[in-house]
């Protein structure tokens, strides 16, 4: 079934697909999502937790997509159905792909929701250096924004168009011109904030906040949350990486290095993130403990206001911000664009993208409304948005990576593996597959169970 290319194309390089997988993992997860829950969970605590995490369970399900993806050649549903055809199994496991495809849609419309956030800060922010009001009241601002459909849905159209803009030009021609470019901006933007943190003097005590662990806090929801986190970072469990790694050249190319590199990568972001965002926090006499979700949207807005280059800040931030959110997006987009190009034989630039697209665009308008207009609906005691992401979050992607393990560790035949991973010395892949067997199973599926409790 192997073969050598995809018939959407393949990544120029190694270096094209390291940029492009971490792309996909580097998002709103880590810059966004990774200050709040390390903040809201005994700092350094939370890090080491989520450290193990991604070692006994994020790298090696990581790696396992990956390869199945180079090996299959084609969109995550129908590489899974000629491997489980020839592997002599049910067609059970296609639910992978389903699984995949549909959590990346639903994540897709809510985190365009999000992403559209950054970028009205980004636009406010950059109407102040030009002499435009400043936000003195970021409660409020927010609070405005929320409760505004119009201009929610204004943000994610426009982040939506972003998205689809590169999707619909392929492999070569769309994600791979966008990675090389976005990744290195991403990479000096974040790198620009670090330095000015360095700069406020408060460096330590964020470094210490962020790596001095307090066991005390540890607890099962601790070990749940930075197992969440871990998914949600990785982009696991929603095919994305399956659908990379089918681009993914077969010579010259170690897939446990490109893992490794993705995976630190991944791991270096969140973690400058953190060294970007505290420090401020810190020097302006705010709580870096408790601050949730409005910890980037409230708090850290507070203290730009005080900031005598403020505005500038606030800009480079939320640009930041917009460019994780962008190159993820790519990739929740991807998947569901390439099965139809295959499945009906569509063009992707002129139907296949545009219609993923306008689903997750209408999909979007679900958490829109949920904000305000829709706001007192409840499903099991959530609002629409928050229902979403559970279904999506915290039941669709551990399942998923669940499924994955189990597929790979116990139905793919050792050959196959072992010629996908023909440079890996047989103890290193002993313990891979051990992990992908036994560990990574048991782990998620305790995520899995506690999710649905």
């Amino acid at each position: 079934m192997s073969t050598t290319t995809s018939i959407h194309g393949m990544w120029s390089s190694r270096l094209m697909f390291i940029l492009a997988a971490t792309g996909s993992a580097v998002g709103l997860g880590n810059i966004w999502r990774f200050p709040y829950m390390t903040s809201d969970n005994g700092g350094g605590a939370f890090v080491l937790v989520y450290l193990a995490c991604i070692a006994l369970v994020g790298l090696p399900i990581l790696m396992a997509e990956v390869l199945i993806g180079r090996h299959g050649r084609m969109s995550p549903i129908n590489t899974l159905r000629n491997l489980a055809r020839d592997s002599g199994t049910g067609r059970a496991w296609v639910g992978i792909g389903w699984i995949g495809i549909v959590a990346g849609i639903l994540i897709l419309s809510f985190y365009s929701v999000v992403a559209g956030w950054t970028l009205h800060y980004a636009w406010r922010y950059l109407k102040q250096l030009f002499g435009g009001a400043g936000i003195t009241d970021p409660g409020a601002t927010f609070s405005a924004l929320l409760a505004d459909p119009l201009e929610l849905t204004f943000w994610h159209a426009l982040f939506m168009l972003l998205t689809v803009a590169v999707v619909a030009m392929g492999v070569e021609k769309g994600l791979e011109r966008a990675v090389r470019f976005l990744m290195p901006a991403l990479f000096l933007l974040l790198l620009a904030l670090v330095g000015y943190g360095l700069s406020t003097g408060y460096m330590g005590q964020a470094i210490s906040f962020l790596f001095r662990p307090d066991w005390s806090e540890i607890d099962g929801n601790v070990f749940l949350r930075a197992m969440g986190q871990a998914f949600f970072s990785l982009s696991l469990g929603m095919c994305t990486m399956m659908t990379y790694g089918a681009y993914l050249p077969r010579e010259g190319v170690s897939i446990p290095r490109v893992g490794i590199a993705v995976a630190l990568t991944d791991t270096a972001v969140a973690l400058l993130a953190g060294m970007a965002i505290f420090p401020i926090v810190l020097s302006f006499g705010l709580d870096p403990a408790g601050g949730g979700p409005g910890l980037i949207f409230t708090s850290l807005p507070l203290a730009f206001a005080a900031m005598s280059i403020g505005a500038l800040y606030g800009l480079l931030f939320f640009g930041l911000l917009s460019v994780a959110a962008w190159t993820s997006s790519i990739s929740l987009l991807e998947p569901a664009t390439a099965f139809l190009v295959e499945k009906f034989g569509v063009k992707r630039r002129k139907v296949a993208a545009l219609s993923m697209a306008g689903l997750c665009w209408l999909l979007g308008l679900l958490s829109v409304l949920s904000l305000n207009v829709w706001s007192h609906v409840r499903i099991f005691g959530r609002d629409i948005m928050g229902f979403i992401e559970l279904v999506a979050n915290d039941i669709m992607l551990p399942l998923g990576g669940l499924m994955i393990a189990l597929f790979t560790g116990w139905v793919l035949n050792r050959t196959l593996l072992r010629e996908q991973l023909s440079d890996m010395p047989e103890a290193l892949f002993t313990t891979w597959r051990w992990l992908l067997r036994v560990v990574a199973p048991l782990l998620v599926l305790v995520v899995l169970v506690r999710a649905l409790a």
